[in-house]
C-alpha cells in the first residue's frame, strides 16, 4: 500500500497571494514590523488563519537575532516553586502576557551556584531574548552577571547591591508594612512582633523598616524574628517568641506562608487567634483566603506585577529605557486579625 503523501505546509508566499499583498508586507507582519497600514495588516492576518500557517521560528531567529522567548528566572530552591503560591501566580501572569503575544517563557531555576553559572552561559548564548528574574538575593552574583553581559533583564523587589539601577517592578514593602502594622495598632495591640524575610531581599529588609517606623516608641527587637518565606520557619520563629516574650498580642508575618506557620505554634501552644494573639499575613497568594481561620493580609497585584514586567523586559529589548515601577498594595481584612 501507497502511504499518503505529507500534506505541504502553507508557506509565507501563499498567505502573500490569499491575502493580496507582498512578500515583503508579509514578512514584516510576521516579524513585528512597522511601515505596514492597518488594512494590510488585517489582510495578512486574515491570510494566516485561512491558510493555516504557523511561522518557522528557528529560521526566523537566525534572520532576527532573536528566540521570540523570555527566561523566568527563580534563584530559590526548587521546593518554593511549588511550596510557595506566590511563584506560581507570577509564573502564570508572565505566561499569560506572553502568550498574547505568541511568546514563549522558558522557566529557570538556578539555587546553586553551579546552577546559576549554567543559567549564565544559557542566556549569554541567546537562547532567550531577556530575563523575568523573580527573586533577587543581594548575595547572589547572577544579576551582575547578567547585567555586564548586558542581558535585558527586568526584576520584581527593588535589587539591593551594586546593581540597583536594573529596571524592576515592586510594591511599596515599606509602607505596606507600615499600613498592616498601623491597623493592629488601631486594633488596640501593642506587643506586636515580627516575623520578618531574610536581610538579603527587598521584602526581607524594607518590610521591617516600615514595621520600626510605624511602631515608633513601641518597638521592641526582641520582638522580631527573621524566616525565610517557609512555613517551617514561621512555626520556630513564633515558638521562639512565645518563649521570649509570652505577652504578645500581635505578630506580623511578612509572609502568608509564614503566617500559617506561625499560627500552627500558636495553636500548639494553647493559644487563640485572634481572640488571645491576632496573626497578620502578606502576599495574599492564595493561601490566605483558603486558610481556616481565612487570614487577614497585605495583598500584592500579582497579575499586573507579572504583565508590568513582561511590558518593561520587551521594551528594554527592544531599546527603549523604562523606569522603575511601583505598585500599590491592599489590606484585606480576615479573621485572624
Amino acid at each position: 500500500m501507497t502511504a499518503a503523501p505529507t500534506p505541504r505546509k502553507p508557506t509565507i508566499r501563499d498567505v502573500a497571494a490569499v491575502a493580496g499583498v507582498s512578500y515583503g508586507t508579509v514578512s514584516r507582519v510576521i516579524n513585528g514590523g512597522h511601515w505596514v497600514s492597518p488594512e494590510a495588516r488585517a489582510a495578512v492576518e486574515a491570510a494566516i488563519v485561512e491558510t493555516g500557517y504557523t511561522a518557522n521560528h528557528a529560521a526566523r531567529s537566525l534572520a532576527t537575532g532573536r528566540s521570540n522567548s523570555l527566561a523566568f528566572l527563580l534563584t530559590e530552591p526548587q521546593h518554593l516553586l511549588f511550596a510557595d503560591p506566590t511563584f506560581a501566580l507570577l509564573l502564570r501572569g508572565a505566561t499569560e502576557a506572553l502568550a498574547e503575544r505568541s511568546m514563549t517563557l522558558v522557566l529557570l531555576i538556578a539555587d546553586t551556584a553551579t546552577e546559576q553559572a549554567n543559567v549564565e552561559r544559557y542566556v549569554r548564548a541567546g537562547h532567550v531574548d531577556g530575563v523575568l528574574l523573580v527573586s533577587s538575593h543581594e548575595s547572589d552574583s547572577l544579576l551582575a552577571a547578567l547585567v555586564e553581559a548586558g542581558v535585558p533583564t527586568v526584576c520584581t523587589g527593588i535589587p539591593l547591591g551594586e546593581v540597583a539601577g536594573v529596571p524592576h517592578v515592586s510594591v511599596d514593602e515599606a509602607g505596606s508594612a507600615r499600613m498592616m502594622t498601623r491597623y493592629l495598632l488601631d486594633r488596640g495591640h501593642r506587643r506586636i512582633a515580627l516575623i520578618t524575610g531574610p536581610n538579603d531581599t527587598p521584602g526581607g529588609r524594607f518590610r521591617l523598616v516600615g514595621f520600626r517606623e510605624e511602631m515608633g516608641e513601641l518597638f521592641d527587637p526582641a520582638l522580631v524574628e527573621q524566616g525565610s518565606y517557609e512555613q517551617a520557619t514561621g512555626d520556630a520563629a513564633m515558638t521562639s517568641l512565645l518563649e521570649r516574650a509570652p505577652d504578645i498580642d500581635a505578630v506580623f508575618a511578612a509572609s502568608d506562608v509564614m503566617a500559617v506557620g506561625a499560627i500552627a505554634a500558636l495553636r500548639r501552644a494553647g493559644r487563640r487567634v485572634p481572640e488571645d494573639v491576632a496573626v497578620a499575613g502578606f502576599d495574599d497568594s492564595g493561601l490566605a483566603a483558603l486558610h481556616t481561620p481565612p487570614l487577614t493580609t497585605v495583598r500584592q497585584p500579582w497579575s499586573e506585577i507579572s504583565s508590568t514586567m513582561v511590558d518593561m523586559v520587551l521594551d528594554v529589548i527592544g531599546g527603549t529605557p523604562r523606569e522603575p515601577v511601583m505598585l500599590p498594595t491592599t489590606l484585606v481584612v480576615r479573621d485572624t486579625a
